[in-house]
């Protein structure tokens, strides 16, 4: 029996036992890799703007911390629930020390429609999150940051709560902040341009030359839109994008840049234009040298995999692909290159790890040595990952959990069995 149920769940558990079987982890061992070692239910009471109060249910999920703090964002979505919050914390202590960062994972989240409260309820809903957060977290214990519905001022409003408790300013406590608040230069665009970093460079391997090259962008929030940008600004032409509210289509390429200015000022890509709508359910399938899943989990099922006609699959979002369509893709590795989630997103937690770092230094960097870091890291993960998948012949993803999942094993391992 567990408390952790629901498909993304289960996903996180049936891809370790794929990993697992590959490295012929004894089967007494699995549950101590597999299993979060803490998770956290609260209560939310808000006072809402007509004076009434709602409570909202909140999670925090602690994976492993053999290997150091954890680390992961904090979601606000209406879908969010223990299950899932547990498996993206799963994924991103694989994430973390595939790139070899001293981390575990974490997550956290509250199942909230941040569209439907106001932002005086929203700082309300923040701060009222982290206040019961804080006998589970702290610098060297867990460091949230931003994730889906949340952003740069809700990560504000969690330190400056953080620290009011705490009688002095921790920045430390919380990646993602603005610049102004302790935060690191690149840490916005740090994900997207992880994502894009990675495509360009498959996308030399495979001989495609980016000017004139085509992609499809699933997903316009911050991950999806610095990829779009960054892809857009090499030369690539983006010709579809969509997010929740409907998706866009233009064979000639979008203007990314009007785009994302629409979308900074109306929260989202809906009446931007009348002449390019295009169906949400097919945008997967469109063709093009590039896709970026860059939206949620269980996106891309057998029948999309099946479908699929990009040269580059390259995977912004946490878990867009199922198992069942892993199996397609491993039919399909001479015509589809999977770049996998745990390193293609990753750029994201490499900045924040700098903007951890800087914040306990208080010695910051210049952008220029945020970025060419984030790509050193990235490159050099990439680099082990096929080498991985060629020696062994196995799928990327196998290959690149497959480090990960090994890490931490050989850490906890190292450090035996407490008491």
């Amino acid at each position: 029996m567990t408390v952790y149920s629901g498909p993304v769940f289960d996903m996180a558990v049936q891809q370790f036992g794929v990993i697992a079987n590959h490295l012929s982890i004894p089967m007494d061992e699995r549950e101590r890799i597999l299993m979060p070692k803490r998770a956290v239910t609260i209560s939310c009471p808000v006072h809402r703007d007509d004076g009434s109060i709602t409570v909202f249910e909140g999670y925090r999920v602690q994976h492993h911390l053999t290997l150091g703090p954890t680390k992961g964002g904090t979601r606000f979505a209406p879908s969010v629930d223990i299950g899932e919050v547990a498996a993206l914390a799963i994924w991103m202590s694989w994430k973390c020390a595939l790139v070899g960062l001293p981390y575990g994972g974490a997550k956290g989240g509250v199942r909230v429609d941040p569209a439907s409260i106001s932002k005086r309820e929203l700082e309300g809903l923040s701060r009222r999150y982290m206040q019961e957060m804080i006998p589970f977290v702290g610098p060297h214990t867990d460091v949230m940051a931003p994730d889906m519905g949340t952003n740069e001022q809700v990560m504000a409003w969690f330190m400056d709560t953080y620290s009011m408790y705490q009688g002095r300013t921790v920045t430390e406590i919380v990646t993602g902040k603005p610049v102004s608040s302790g935060g690191t230069l690149g840490r916005r665009e740090a994900t997207g341009r992880g994502v894009a970093h990675l495509a360009r460079r498959v996308m030399r391997e495979l001989d495609i030359a980016l000017d004139g090259a085509t992609a499809v962008i699933q997903g316009f929030g911050n991950v999806g839109s610095h990829a779009a940008l960054e892809l857009y600004n090499s030369g690539v032409k983006i010709v579809a994008v969509s997010d929740h509210t409907g998706a866009l289509y233009d064979k000639t390429g979008l203007d990314i840049p009007g785009l994302m200015r629409h979308a900074a000022e109306h929260g989202n890509i809906a009446g931007y234009s009348n002449q390019l709508h295009h169906d949400p359910a097919a945008i997967l399938t469109l063709p093009c040298d590039v896709l970026v899943p860059a939206a949620i989990e269980r996106v891309i099922d057998a029948h999309d995999a099946e479908n699929l006609k990009c040269r580059v699959l390259a995977e912004g979002a946490n878990g867009p692909t199922t198992p069942e369509a892993d199996l397609i893709l491993e039919k399909r590795q001479r015509e589809i290159f999977v770049i996998p989630d745990i390193l293609c997103n990753s750029g994201g937690v490499v900045v924040s790890y700098f903007e951890w770092v800087q914040d306990l230094q208080q010695l910051f960097w210049e952008e220029d040595e945020v970025k060419r870091r984030e790509y050193q890291i990235l490159d050099r993960a990439f680099g082990q990952m096929v080498s991985r998948a060629k020696r062994d012949n196995i799928p990327h993803r196998t290959a690149a959990m497959a480090l990960g999942v090994e890490k931490v094993r050989a850490a906890k391992n190292t450090r035996g069995l407490f008491p």
